[in-house]
């Protein structure tokens, strides 16, 4: 019997990429000022770039590396994890011979350490939740893995609700994803909200995964919050970082993630099918951006918390046509449009008519209505003016009509 050449069927259910959509968009309309993809207006660190002088010369540098990462690499993050986020890991055995809590394992990216978390707990068919807004490559691992995203309103601040996530729960519900600060809202959960979160997981025998990708980028006095330090958490708790936005290392494809222990070999398989190592030269380049420390985004931060500002003050003249909660993190608003205007349809035209790029919010899981996604990190102040100027005269133009 001859069959009929087809994808899988489960890859026709995975979203299509946005950012691709929307670049293609962008590359058609010349002059278009982009809100759209998160990233940050600089580079590495220089250190970062003079490491790479020293790399190659010996062998070694051209052979495969441990599945887990550099040894010397694993073992400044486990230090920044411990003085930082107060999240103690193993590389070893304990003294009394013990094994660790918990492991650190680096990746490429930290959209890679979450599908070692999806694939590493859940099988086909078995549930995951994300709240929404969620990250889109979030729900695209999750159906690539042929298991079910369960979405999640938050509340009217983009903050978690508790009594919808416990009533989300099922017996196929592997675990719960949080992001925070948010992506794609700018939302920083609560120390109280993580909390009850981490307690509920415990409590259902359940995984709590937390993507700490965006955790430098805080404003307002707001306090960063780590569940994988909380007491108790170290069981069921998988935390994921990233250097993509922290060290604008976005094309070095460097992240790492902190599991329990007991999944180690389970995600020591999977990296190794997929990866087999993380790149040296990243890993090389990383060390030393991490001997930088947090350092090296603090002032990054401060001139993005004064375009941060500008961008509000603008969002605050637009209130009668979109609603905008305040924010304490990342460097994103989720403006919600007060109009019955597909969002898709309505970025179109704002890059057609108007020459300004924002997502659109179906691509997080918003499908109740309008919402746009714009991102003030990856242009300097004088262009991100330019470019909410324009946002703000293609709503008036477009939703007003």
């Amino acid at each position: 019997m001859i069959q009929t050449l087809r994808q899988a069927a489960r890859m026709e259910a995975v979203q299509t990429p946005v950012i691709p959509v929307i670049a293609e968009l962008i590359r058609s309309t010349p002059g278009t000022i982009s809100l759209g993809q998160g990233i940050v207006s600089y580079g590495p660190p220089r250190e970062a770039v003079d490491a790479l002088a020293s790399f190659g010369g010996s062998i070694e540098d051209h052979r495969y590396g441990p599945v887990e990462g550099l040894p010397d690499l694993v073992a400044a993050i486990a230090e920044k994890l411990r003085r930082e986020n107060g999240i103690t890991v193993g590389v070893t055995r304990e003294a009394d011979g013990a094994a660790p809590a918990s492991r650190v394992l680096v990746t490429a990216g930290g959209n890679m350490a979450f599908l070692n978390a999806v694939l590493a707990v859940a099988d086909p068919g078995d549930e995951i939740i994300l709240l929404a807004p969620f990250y889109f490559n979030h729900d695209m691992a999750i159906v690539m893995a042929g298991c079910r995203t369960v979405s999640v309103p938050t509340d009217a601040s983009y903050q978690p609700r508790l009594d919808a996530i416990r009533a989300a729960i099922t017996p196929r519900t592997r675990a719960i994803v949080t992001v925070s600060p948010n992506n794609p809202s700018g939302a920083m959960y609560s120390e109280a909200a993580l909390r009850e979160i981490n307690d509920l997981c415990r409590t259902h025998g359940i995984f709590h995964i937390n993507d700490e990708a965006y955790e430098y980028f805080i404003y307002d006095g707001a306090r960063h919050v780590s569940p994988g330090a909380m007491p108790g958490a170290a069981e069921h708790t998988i935390s994921l970082f990233s250097l993509s936005k922290a060290y604008g290392f976005a094309s070095w494809r460097i992240g790492y993630m902190v599991i329990p222990a007991h999944l180690f070999d389970a995600v020591n398989k999977i990296q190794d099918t997929n990866l087999i190592c993380p790149p040296a030269v990243s890993q090389r380049a990383a060390l030393a951006a991490l001997g930088t420390g947090a350092a090296y985004c603090r002032p990054h931060v401060a001139r993005l918390s004064e375009v941060r500002d500008l961008v509000r003050q603008e969002l605050d003249r637009l209130s009668d046509i979109c609603t905008a909660p305040e924010v304490s993190g990342a460097f994103y608003f989720l403006l919600r449009i007060h109009t019955r205007m597909d969002a898709f349809a309505l970025v179109e035209r704002l890059i057609r008519e108007h020459g300004v790029a924002a997502i659109p919010g179906t691509a997080f899981g918003l499908n109740d209505g309008c919402y746009l996604r714009i991102s003030y990190g990856a242009l300097d102040r004088q262009s991100v003016a330019a470019g909410v100027s324009r946002l703000a005269g293609g709503l008036r133009a477009l939703v007003s009509s």
